[in-house]
């Protein structure tokens, strides 16, 4: 009897690798992200909070931890106890861009980070300035063909998706434009409304309403596919620029070595805080656009992207950060 006991104890215990360990979560889980209160990946972050906290009974803590092009939180994270208490809501720069952007990262994005769930995406919209005398995308190729060098395109930032966005389009477009990039999203909008820059790659979100009030012109969208947002607006795919793809995405990791039954626990909680119709809507109301790819998924991502960016990065002669 006693080794038949022993036996059921150690098949229950193979069948259920996390009731063998220690549960999880036994501390407070904290999400940390490279972004700012209110932007789109910290409404994801938030979301995915609020619903760990309820099916599990912890408390979950968003941590803004800025800097660096999203550097410093996945460093941090990098570098935290793999045990689930400490997780990164990463955007795609500092996963697949920031490798081939900066001299030298203080992490690996692919070796000492994990991937959990990819939860959103969020397409840039190509804007004009009202005045630029280009209604298509067409028309604006021709009118930079004309005026080499001339016409510029507004960035939040050396090596964001709106920055790149410009530089493939450049690239594909076969035309010379000039990068200006800023550091205050204000400012930007503010200059792109009064003429001061030309074009800008934005996210749905950051444009929409000065599009609606016809104060910007909008031409296409950067993602494959057409935005729920603007589905009148077609993509640059649509347009002849075969597989133009620079899209904003956001996803959960968490440092390398995190057990898998924990990471699997995380991941399909993501997908059920993601997927319900209110979190659909509050992505909806920022540009974005619920993904909820699994971990293996994620991770084909990562792989496809890094050398398509080191790719475009090294052609248009982007020079490292230091």
């Amino acid at each position: 009897m006693i080794r038949l006991a022993l036996a059921f104890a150690v098949a229950l215990s193979l069948a259920h690798p996390l009731r063998a360990a220690t549960a999880y979560p036994q501390t407070t889980i904290h999400i940390v992200l490279g972004f700012s209160p209110g932007s789109a990946p910290d409404v994801a972050a938030r979301i995915l909070a609020e619903r760990y906290t309820a099916a599990w009974g912890k408390p979950v803590v968003v941590e803004n931890m800025l800097g660096a092009g999203g550097n410093i939180a996945a460093d941090h994270v990098a570098k935290a106890a793999p045990d689930g208490s400490t997780l990164l809501m990463a955007g795609n720069a500092a996963i697949v861009i920031n490798p081939s952007l900066y001299a030298k990262l203080p992490y690996d994005p692919v070796h000492d980070l994990v991937p959990i769930a990819q939860v959103t995406i969020a397409p840039n919209v190509l804007v004009l300035n009202k005045n630029v005398p280009a209604k298509s995308v067409q028309e604006l190729v021709e009118l930079a063909r004309r005026r080499p060098g001339e016409l510029t395109f507004a960035s939040a930032g050396v090596g964001t998706s709106t920055h790149l966005a410009g530089e493939l389009f450049q690239t594909m477009a076969g035309v010379k434009l000039l990068h200006v990039p800023y550091r205050d999203s204000a400012e930007l909008l503010n200059d792109l409304i009064t003429g001061r820059v030309t074009m800008f790659f934005g996210s749905i979100a950051s444009v929409l309403p000065q599009v609606r009030d016809g104060q910007l012109r909008a031409l296409a969208v950067t993602s494959i596919r057409r935005s729920p947002a603007m589905p009148d607006l077609p993509t640059l795919d649509e347009l002849g620029f075969s597989g133009f793809d620079a899209s904003a995405w956001f996803g959960l990791m968490a440092p390398a070595g995190t057990p898998a039954p924990i990471v699997a626990m995380l991941h399909d909680e993501a997908l059920t805080a993601v997927t319900a119709p209110a979190a659909r809507e509050k992505f909806a109301a920022l540009g974005m656009e619920t993904v909820a790819r699994s971990s293996d998924e994620f991770a084909a991502t990562i792989r496809t992207e890094t050398p398509i960016w080191a790719k475009l990065i090294k052609q248009v002669g982007v020079p490292p950060i230091q």
